[in-house]
């Protein structure tokens, strides 16, 4: 099956999306703040998943740890 350019993606353009419905957002410091301190949660969430996993996967066969080992 052909590519076909003339399809458009999901914001509407013809995908580069350099389309005008791409809007840019402009945040208050205070905004931004907010947003900053929600992603910084998020990603220590992720680390603490990270962690449990890599102690699962070097725990002996058969050896069940119950908390993740912090640092």
């Amino acid at each position: 099956m052909a590519h076909d350019d003339s399809q458009t993606c999901a914001c509407g353009g013809n995908c580069s999306c350099q389309s005008e419905q791409s809007a840019q957002v402009y945040l208050t410091p205070a905004e931004y703040v907010v947003r900053l301190e929600q992603y910084l949660a998020d990603l220590k969430a992720e680390i603490v998943s990270v962690e449990a996993e890599l102690a699962t996967l070097r725990a002996p066969v058969g050896v069940e740890l119950r908390e993740p080992v912090r640092a």
